[in-house]
């Protein structure tokens, strides 16, 4: 099945042909013959490596491969031994690094989704921290995949959730660390909604590097405290990756949050998991895959189900109405709006998580409104803009999204000079901010109006946007 782990052969790295293509980076040519080895598909080796089936025909049919970030990406897909990764150019795994938290039996375990030890997820986040805070180039080459999310997804489901998170670790960690954490990650997530992503995303890396590794690699604590650790870094993990998603660092943000959704499976919090899954949904919607996005929106509905989650189920099925939109499937997109208003109105809200805090009728009505817009109807979308803008004033970044999207619609309705005043305000509330998708939904409302450029105001408008959001990229 797709979902299934690769099985590459162990003899397949001994092969003269591998090793000829490992030797001159020749990606194709290795991918080649471990189709004809193994009988794999196309899609099936780029679910394994998490690329997108047409970029592995690409490869297949000659492409080079230069970045070193989808090399680590198709080495880990492909369970190379050392050796290989040597051939490769890569350089080996350390498993004597500084983070001795791993047996060898755990190490060989971790290698399937069934049995991934939760030390391997803390060490690859540990590592991910270090590459961001001091290796930017690095960063920088990380693209997003669709099919990347594939892996994490199914672990997710299908990894044993029992195992005992507890290290003898030179240092003792207690509840004081994990509520400075939970504070940090409260403040960031303050600042987040205040002034966006880019404001704060080196300092929450910085803290995670920094701070938090010296808790996982050299902490002792038993299985109790270590969740509640597990737990608190996977929170602050969501909010990095949120942070770099909303600075469009989409290959980032999306490693950040599957490191995020491995260490809330170690810790075996379901609800945290269906929130995470959620975010994915909503990345992967944003970036127009839409069928992706359906796929992890129905994730976090299976998982806030199982953690008992009404509100959390809500949310789930709007990010499946809003993919559904997106692609243009009404039917689909209002079926799953019934189930989120139905379900939302049956929740208690009392045991929803701090972190769902954001999840009022403010958000709800701009989802609903980005749905109707999408699909192309701007009456009833007008009317859920509107009502998303009786918001929490401290939620200035979901103001600006919500301008812009009352803006848009008024272009739909043949409004374009009423959608240059509101837009005037999503620009104000814009320079505030430090996040990429603000000035995206902007630029997509200039775009909108451009068959209205002869009117003055909407050429004033384009002006004062194109004088205050800098020349396009």
């Amino acid at each position: 099945m797709l979902f299934d782990p690769l099985q590459i052969p162990d003899e397949a790295w001994s092969d003269a042909a591998v090793h000829d293509a490992l030797r001159r980076r020749d990606i194709g040519a290795m991918f080649r013959r471990i189709a004809r080895l193994t009988g794999a598909s196309q899609t099936r080796i780029g679910a394994a490596v998490g690329l997108e089936q047409g970029y592995v025909s690409r490869v297949m049919a000659g492409r080079k491969v230069t970045s070193i970030e989808v090399l680590e990406r198709v080495a880990e897909g492909c369970r190379m031994p050392n050796k290989a990764r040597m051939l490769l150019g890569l350089a080996p795994h350390d498993h004597s690094c500084r983070m001795d938290m791993a047996s060898p039996v755990e190490q060989r375990q971790s290698e399937t989704p069934a049995h991934r030890s939760w030390r391997h997820d803390a060490r690859t986040a540990v590592q991910l921290w270090e590459g961001d805070v001091n290796r930017r180039d690095m960063v920088r080459q990380m693209t997003f995949s669709a099919a990347g999310y594939t892996l994490p997804a199914l672990r997710w489901f299908t990894a044993c959730h029992e195992q005992a998170v507890e290290q003898p670790g030179r240092r003792a960690v207690g509840q004081p660390d994990i509520d400075t954490i939970r504070e940090v990650t409260e403040t960031y997530r303050r600042l987040d909604n205040q002034y966006g992503g880019g404001h704060a995303r080196t300092a929450v890396a910085r803290f995670l590097h920094h701070e938090v590794t010296p808790l996982l690699t050299d902490g002792r604590y038993d299985p109790k405290t270590g969740r509640r650790l597990l737990t608190a870094v996977a929170e602050l993990t969501q909010l990095a990756g949120w942070q770099a998603y909303d600075m469009a660092e989409h290959g980032i943000a999306q490693r950040y949050l599957i490191h995020a959704l491995d260490l809330a499976r170690a810790a075996d919090d379901a609800g945290l998991g269906a929130e995470i899954l959620a975010a994915m949904s909503h990345q992967a919607t944003y970036l127009g895959h839409h069928s992706t996005g359906v796929d992890l929106a129905h994730a976090a509905r299976q998982t806030a189900q199982r953690a008992g989650l009404p509100v959390l189920m809500a949310e789930a099925l709007v990010m499946e109405a809003h993919a559904h939109a997106t692609a243009a499937d009404e039917r689909a997109c209002a079926t799953a709006l019934h189930k989120a208003e139905q379900t939302l109105d049956l929740a208690d809200r009392s045991n929803a998580p701090h972190w769902l805090g954001y999840f009022d009728e403010a958000y709800l009505s701009a989802k609903f409104g980005h749905c109707f817009a999408a699909l192309g109807k701007p009456v009833p979308a007008e009317r859920f803009a509107t009502r998303s803008l009786r918001m929490d004033d401290r939620y200035v970044r979901g103001k600006a999204f919500n301008l812009a999207l009352l803006a848009t619609v008024q272009v739909q309705r043949g409004e374009p000079e009423r959608a240059c005043a509101i837009g005037a305000e999503a620009l104000t509330l814009t320079t505030q901010l430090r996040s990429a998708r603000a000035t995206r939904y902007l630029r997509d409302l200039q775009d909108q109006l451009g068959p209205h450029r002869r009117r003055p105001t909407v050429r004033h408008f384009i002006t004062r946007a194109d004088a205050t959001l800098g020349n396009r990229r």
